[in-house]
């Protein structure tokens, strides 16, 4: 078939957004990597964590292996490093002890890469092949790298010395958020068809029936997990899941990660500073067990995958589900707290411009947030373009979060996106909200406050 003018002029604007995608998120990474010396950037700051030299010199490997070699069949840059940066290969825990590059020689190769791959974005044709089609192979590529600058943001956060990055605090409350949004009975669709840099578990798109059910309007403050606290939460069994009361005496869990008391209250530390934890901010760095014990307490539950995603895109005015919860368009500073603009979460109210249809806030952004769900494919799924990607952690180890954090790119961050972790994890920027059946006769879209 003819290309056509139309056809080469698209082209063209998905190579400019490719490469600007590409030049932005290289930017994050070198941002990270260059704020510390080379000593800590060989140190591993936690047995969880990678040294942050392996997570730079892994993402050149990753864009070696799929943009150089797959789309572009160039010749190896470095295939005698393959195995070190193969992350099923080589555990977190080994990884300081591998001969892994020194940090000039890792900004030489990741650099070597992605010359490389600027010269072949000149020349790829977005053919119909599907690791091609839409410049999907360039956004997974983008993606990944984002997803391992969040990494390297939460080894910054557990990294001990003097504080070494800086952002603004996020916008003060512009709306009085509380209480709960009634979800009606009904179908929505979840998943994509669509976006084209969408993952494998995000597809295929397919039809839910969920019972009405209630969610809260915002994720857990620090001011209401603290009085979980105040009343015992952590000391009382009948809060916990065997399997959680038996993990919170094991690792000795007394408040969220980071925390320590501070007078009659609480301070947080983050990134190398102390302050003061404020009441109105969503709660981070909780395990899932700490998250459905304080559901229980509160006489609730966490939302199922399912309930959290109805209630982050499902319009009831058109009974279509949205990219976000504020419509298709791609996130902006109003709607959101993405991308490390900031380096804590936002208070509650402070993005009413990315509240859902129904008045549920700030389910993009600020934290993680936990589900019921174990991770499993949707119905119809298949793995692509390799089973490593999701389809190898299937099973009840790992639970669900959605939403995205303050640390997550908007590159890696939409309303079908799923991250998944054990569910003892809370070196990440992971808090909760929480859900209930509704009661009968409840009507729709009210708000208790």
């Amino acid at each position: 078939m003819t290309e056509t003018m139309a056809d080469r002029r698209n082209d063209e604007d998905l190579r400019g957004r490719i490469a600007a995608e590409l030049d932005r998120t290289r930017a994050r990474t070198a941002a990270l990597t260059d704020a510390v010396g080379d000593e800590d950037l060989v140190r591993q700051h936690s047995p969880l964590m990678s040294p942050l030299v392996w997570d730079l010199a892994h993402v050149g490997n990753q864009e070696e292996l799929w943009l150089v070699r797959d789309v572009g069949g160039r010749e190896a840059v470095r295939r005698d490093i393959d195995d070190l940066y193969d992350a099923f290969k080589q555990p977190r825990r080994d990884r300081p002890s591998l001969p892994l590059l020194p940090p000039p020689e890792a900004r030489a190769y990741v650099a070597t890469v992605r010359d490389k791959v600027y010269d072949l974005l000149d020349r790829v044709a977005f053919t119909d092949r599907p690791l091609v089609t839409d410049g999907f192979a360039f956004g997974m590529i983008v993606q990944h790298e984002q997803q391992h600058d969040e990494t390297m943001l939460a080894t910054h956060q557990l990294r001990s010395g003097p504080a070494v990055l800086d952002a603004p605090p996020p916008p003060e409350p512009r709306a009085r958020v509380g209480g709960e949004v009634l979800v009606p009975a009904g179908e929505f669709t979840m998943g994509t068809d669509t976006d084209p840099w969408a993952l494998d578990n995000e597809r295929p798109a397919h039809r839910v029936r969920l019972p009405a059910y209630a969610i809260d309007a915002a994720p857990v403050t620090n001011g209401a997990y603290a009085a979980f606290i105040a009343d015992g939460g952590y000391d009382d069994p009948g809060w916990w899941s065997p399997a959680g009361w038996a993990h919170r005496q094991q690792a000795g869990l007394t408040a969220p990660l980071h925390w320590r008391r501070d007078g009659d209250g609480w301070a947080y530390h983050r990134f190398g500073r102390w302050a003061r934890v404020r009441d109105d901010e969503p709660v981070v760095h909780v395990c899932w067990y700490e998250a459905a014990a304080y559901a229980t307490w509160a006489g609730k539950r966490l939302p199922t995958e399912a309930e959290w995603e109805k209630a982050a895109r499902w319009d009831p005015a058109t009974g279509r589900s949205r990219r976000y919860p504020w419509g298709d368009e791609d996130p902006t500073p109003d709607h959101a707290n993405l991308g490390q603009r900031h380096l804590w979460p936002a208070p509650v109210g402070a993005y009413p411009a990315g509240a859902s249809p129904l008045g549920v806030h700030q389910l993009m952004g600020d934290v993680w947030e936990w589900t019921s769900t174990t991770f499993r494919g949707h119905p119809g799924f298949t793995a692509f373009p390799y089973r490593e990607y999701s389809e190898v952690f299937f099973g009840d180890d790992y639970r669900v979060l959605r939403g995205g954090s303050f640390g997550t790119d908007r590159a890696a961050c939409r309303g079908t996106f799923r991250n998944w972790d054990y569910p003892i994890r809370r070196q990440i920027f992971s808090g909760f909200r929480c859900a209930r059946d509704a009661a009968p006769g409840e009507a729709p879209g009210v708000r208790t406050v």
